[in-house]
């Protein structure tokens, strides 16, 4: 038995592994990859498998960076069948389309620059039509019901407490008279976050894949954030600008909703207007409504007195693109709700763009912001950013608040690993940055003594007594790379001094000039070398 890495390994996104056993062979996740633009290109890249190949596929969960790249494995000659949960199957109807969407939008914008420029003109990844009639692949299970896609594989779908539907997966695999169990925890969810249950235990294994998004890092406990959240809430009303919050659609806009409804039931802050502003997270929201067996037993007790925790009066949901642009210009002392988390596409960036130069504003993130994201940018501090174009200076109030991700933070995952009554063999670390990863490895082995690996893009193990590596692959290197980004880090640079200039803030220019220069230093050696 084989498992190569294709994706999510040495990353957060883009997850995706390959199970290779003697009877067939099948894929968990088959995610998009987000961030920088090095790492984007591998969605452009042809598979490290051939799709065709493929006996099934395992879906997690419908977030982008395990589900996005479905659609391109159906065009590649993926025929077969999606194993997932009735609410991930409902999800992806939504999230697919809409991320073929944006991939046809962003292609016609670059073509018209490329049409001006005479370079040769792009294909969409996938289109929005071409990701519904993947759908058609989709087969829902149930939580706990144990299926066999292949002979001698069973598999069974436990909840991780992430999203609604995310799954933890049990995957049992028969060699030879002998069963061999591998679990793959998805995202784990924290534990009493609302809405949903809690992410299940397991009390076995031989293999773990765990992810580590947050695996050097601990959240803030409920009621900080809760009270973090009030603070900031009252902060912008006082300061009479808008409360911007760029939110996933999926999972964190219904967790906000449902926080913001209870700090206004009790009183806690004023009945100020709350617009959700992204036709998928309404949508989403009711396949929320529609899916009450995920839900936890407070949210159950809820429904059960007629009483939806998504909903209240001040709140206004925002369809089209009119009404948005309407809110651009009427909403004052408004909390605006708007996808996507990580300010790279769709609404969010006008409403960014409307109000970061406000310094009445604020704008709160609540979750994870990859490498060279805008969000990423806003965080580090940037006086100044690029937005469709525009350079925009940098006067709201930036905040973050950890506790608000779906994530399990450090003390979460380790939770969930002493949860096991029988040790597993070794423990594969996934999804996370280096640091992350190289942190929880070390904390494992401290506190339960199991090895772990960190597997690199494109390993593959051979899972015998002990994991051992077989293949290395090199990410393939996108053209001129380093040097596009240090010119990217260079603009960056210079908008931030421009900035400081036109405010005649001198004293402040000083640090920017030092990293122009080194900038500059580093830019003629890259080209030198390319030369």
């Amino acid at each position: 038995m084989q498992i190569t890495f294709c994706g999510a390994a040495g990353t957060v996104t883009g997850s995706s592994y390959l199970v290779e056993t003697t009877g067939g062979r099948f894929l968990v996740d088959c995610g998009m990859f987000q961030g920088s633009k090095e790492i984007r290109q591998l969605n452009r890249q042809e598979f490290i498998f051939n799709p065709g190949k493929l006996d099934f596929v395992l879906l997690t969960h419908a977030h982008v960076d395990h589900s996005g790249l479905l659609p391109k494995l159906w065009k590649s000659g993926f025929k077969k069948k999606i194993f997932t949960t009735k609410a991930t199957r409902q999800l992806c109807g939504i999230v697919l389309p809409d991320s073929g969407h944006i991939q046809e939008m962003e292609v016609e914008w670059r073509n018209r620059k490329h049409q001006r420029a005479g370079v040769p003109l792009e294909n969409p990844l996938y289109t929005a039509a071409e990701a519904l009639q993947c759908l058609g692949l989709f087969e829902p299970k149930s939580y706990n019901e144990e299926f066999l896609p292949l002979p001698g594989v069973r598999v069974r779908f436990l909840d991780a407490g992430h999203i609604l539907g995310s799954s933890i997966i049990e995957v049992f695999i028969t060699e030879d008279g002998v069963t061999t169990k591998i679990v793959f925890s998805g995202d784990l969810g924290q534990n009493n976050q609302p809405i949903i249950q809690d992410p299940t235990l397991v009390a076995e294994a031989d293999y773990v894949l765990i992810e580590s998004t947050y695996g050097n890092r601990l959240h803030e406990d409920h009621t900080q954030k809760v009270d973090l959240l009030r603070k900031i809430i009252i902060e912008s009303v006082n300061s009479g600008g808008n409360l911007v919050i760029p939110a996933f659609a999926v999972g964190r806009t219904q967790d906000l909703l449902y926080y913001i409804k209870n700090l206004l039931r009790s009183g806690q802050i004023p009945r100020i207007p709350v617009y959700i502003d992204s036709p998928m997270a309404v949508s989403v929201t009711e396949i929320y409504r529609d899916n009450p067996d995920c839900y936890d037993e407070e949210t159950r007790q809820l429904f059960a007195a007629h009483e939806s925790p998504f909903e209240f009066p001040n709140l206004k949901f925002i369809r089209t693109a009119e009404q948005s642009k309407l809110l651009n210009a009427t909403a004052k002392g408004a909390v605006i709700i708007s996808a996507n988390g990580m300010c790279e596409a769709g609404r969010i960036l006008h409403h960014l763009k409307h109000n970061l130069w406000r310094p009445e504003s604020h704008i709160l993130f609540v979750g994870y912001q990859a490498d060279e994201t805008l969000g990423r940018r806003l965080l580090e501090g940037a006086k100044v950013v690029k937005i469709m174009g525009e350079e925009v200076g940098v006067h709201a109030k930036i905040h973050s608040i950890g506790g608000f991700s779906a994530h399990a933070d450090q003390a979460g995952l380790m939770d969930w690993l002493a949860g096991f009554t029988q040790k597993p063999r070794s423990i594969f670390i996934v999804h996370g940055e280096n640091g992350a990863q190289t942190e929880l490895a070390a904390l494992i082995k401290h506190r339960l003594n199991i090895d772990s690996f960190i597997p690199k893009w494109g390993e593959r193990f051979t899972l015998n007594t002990e994991p051992r590596l077989e293949q290395e692959l090199q990410i393939p290197q996108l053209p001129n790379y380093t040097l596009e980004k240090t010119v990217n880090d260079l603009e960056h640079c210079i908008m931030q001094l421009h900035n400081q200039i036109k405010q005649s803030d001198f004293t402040q220019a000083t640090p920017e000039i030092n990293q122009l220069k080194q900038l500059i230093s580093q830019l003629e050696s890259e080209y030198k070398n390319l030369a």
